[in-house]
């Protein structure tokens, strides 16, 4: 009887494109906590903006209006989305000033996520440039290194409330540059961007023939009377991909429901908005049932003002932490206009980090507390680090006495 050998696999590598992308938010820190989860540990996660696990839960109407819906929700729809929520998002949007945006110029999608990740792909080739902040939310990068393309990061200028800096925006176009991002209210660091500043990059966007990608997904989490500005509406003569959703505003992280709106001139663009429709299509259409909630979100009562005007439960949650993060020796912050999250500085005279995801390991293991490291959202220096302020107050004192207690006798 002849034996067989084994034939020896192949190996089954990692694509190429892959080696270059991070998405360090997730990355080794997440993986590390659910090792000490595993083995029996509980672990303070203040690491994502997730409002669910914090008991702020989506607005009740717009469940119910989801569940309503779901048996004419069992077919695929539209690959744009459904025409309702599509009217809906292209209303808002004139509410605002942006009078272009009618409803095909608007795809749903599965969460902003997925629209991000689509309006990269249709746009990059390998080489081409995008403007993104830094820091930034990190699926920005990540997005354009998968579709071939360089993030080129430019600065966000911390004395300055973490508004862009419009000479080093300027100074970063090259010939290959394709696209400016913006993110306002800006993620991480809660910052909303002046109308001059919005005009500074809209006039850099203009003069260099940029596609400008807005992600607005905190636009009405704002504090103190801060104002939002939705940048397509200050630049009717460029074309803007202006993206929003539920998980935030209308505390809907799980059911993916996004939204990109289409506006300015698109006579130029036929080609690049052929290919967005040919990725829309490929995907065969965005999850239909959370699609039924859109249109009941924006056009229902506001359920987010209550949270965060003086008394409401953002707000004083921002407040709170913010105040005590600013009273731990060698950590300064500065107040967020928007958003959910503390973007704190750790002073190097003081604190003297040399590797800030270490620097976050660290503290897990100890104080078994997750953060989030400031390099994982490309900022060049390793001296930030970002908490999510969704928690109650006494889960925030916790919070900031365990970060007290570790930076105390901390070392690298």
């Amino acid at each position: 009887m002849t034996r067989l050998t084994p034939k020896l696999a192949r190996m089954v590598s990692q694509a190429s494109r892959l080696k270059n992308v991070r998405y360090d938010i997730r990355g080794p820190v997440l993986r590390r906590a659910q090792e000490l989860e595993n083995a029996g540990h509980r672990i303070l996660k203040l690491n994502l903006g997730n409002p669910a696990p914090w008991g702020l839960n989506t607005p009740e109407p717009i469940v119910a209006d989801m569940v309503h819906n779901l048996p004419s929700a069992e077919g695929y729809s539209d690959a744009r989305g459904i025409y309702s929520a599509r009217v809906a998002v292209a209303q808002y949007y004139q509410t605002l000033g942006v009078e272009s945006v009618q409803p095909d110029d608007v795809f749903l999608g599965n969460g902003v996520s997925e629209l991000i990740v689509m309006s990269l792909q249709a746009l990059l080739n390998t080489g081409d440039e995008v403007l993104v902040p830094s820091p930034d939310y990190p699926l920005w990068t990540g997005a354009v290194t998968l579709c071939g393309g360089r993030p080129v990061h430019y600065d966000c200028d911390e004395a300055q409330g973490w508004q862009p800096d419009l000479e080093h925006v300027a100074a970063q176009i090259t010939p290959n540059t394709r696209a400016l991002v913006i993110i306002n209210p800006n993620n991480p660091t809660g910052a909303v961007y002046s109308r001059e500043t919005l005009l500074g990059l809209l006039e850099i966007a203009r003069r260099h023939d940029l596609l400008v990608l807005s992600d607005e997904i905190y636009d009405k989490i704002l504090y103190d009377g801060a104002r939002h500005i939705c940048a397509a509406s200050l630049a009717p003569d460029l074309l803007v991909l202006t993206m929003g959703g539920l998980s935030k505003t209308y505390r809907a992280a799980g059911f993916r429901s996004g939204w990109l709106a289409i506006s300015g001139p698109t006579t130029h663009a036929s080609e690049y908005l052929e290919g967005l429709q040919l990725l829309a299509n490929m995907r065969l259409c965005p999850n239909v049932p959370a699609q039924h909630a859109v249109q009941t979100a924006l056009g229902g009562f506001q359920s987010i003002n209550t949270l965060i005007r003086p008394g409401g439960r953002l707000y004083e949650q921002r407040n709170h932490a913010w105040a005590k993060i600013n009273e731990i020796p060698g950590v300064d912050c500065v107040k967020p206009e928007g958003a959910l999250y503390l973007f704190a500085r750790l002073d190097p005279a003081v604190h003297k980090i040399r590797d800030d995801q270490r620097l976050i390991i660290d503290l897990l293991e100890q104080q078994l507390m997750l953060l989030s490291h400031g390099t994982g959202f490309n900022l060049p220096t390793p001296d930030h680090l970002r908490m999510v302020f969704l928690a109650p107050v006494d889960v925030l004192d916790d919070a900031t006495d365990r970060l007290r207690r570790f930076l105390e006798t901390y070392r690298q």
